[in-house]
């Protein structure tokens, strides 16, 4: 059984009507390429987060895929996380990183 991924891939269309959305609170999207060792590490870290707060929104943006997008949001280095509040981007975390530390960044802000 293939076990079915909680956080969705998007393109610029869908990330932009996913945060405009009033009933997403809170946004995480996570901004990475195929091509990344710490994208790839840092995935089920973010599909494990997802799983337990059902309530904030999780996206994927794949950089190399939405490259305006990413030029939009300044993306220098991935991966990186991008927590949006109320369609304005309220913290970046850039790098991997633990779970621990990326949830009480999030919860921060919500």
């Amino acid at each position: 059984m293939v076990k079915k991924e909680v956080v969705n891939e998007v393109n610029q269309e869908e990330f932009n009507k996913t945060i405009k959305d009033k009933k997403n609170k809170l946004v995480v999207c996570d901004f990475y390429a195929e091509w990344c060792m710490p994208c790839l590490m840092m995935s089920p870290i973010i599909e494990s987060l997802a799983e337990k707060n059902k309530d904030i929104k999780f996206l994927k943006v794949n950089v190399d895929d939405n490259n305006k997008l990413a030029q939009e949001f300044q993306i220098s280095s991935i991966p990186c996380l991008v927590i949006i509040k109320n369609s304005k981007e309220v913290e970046r975390i850039v790098g991997a990183t633990n779970e621990a530390y990326l949830e009480n960044k999030i919860k921060n802000h919500f």
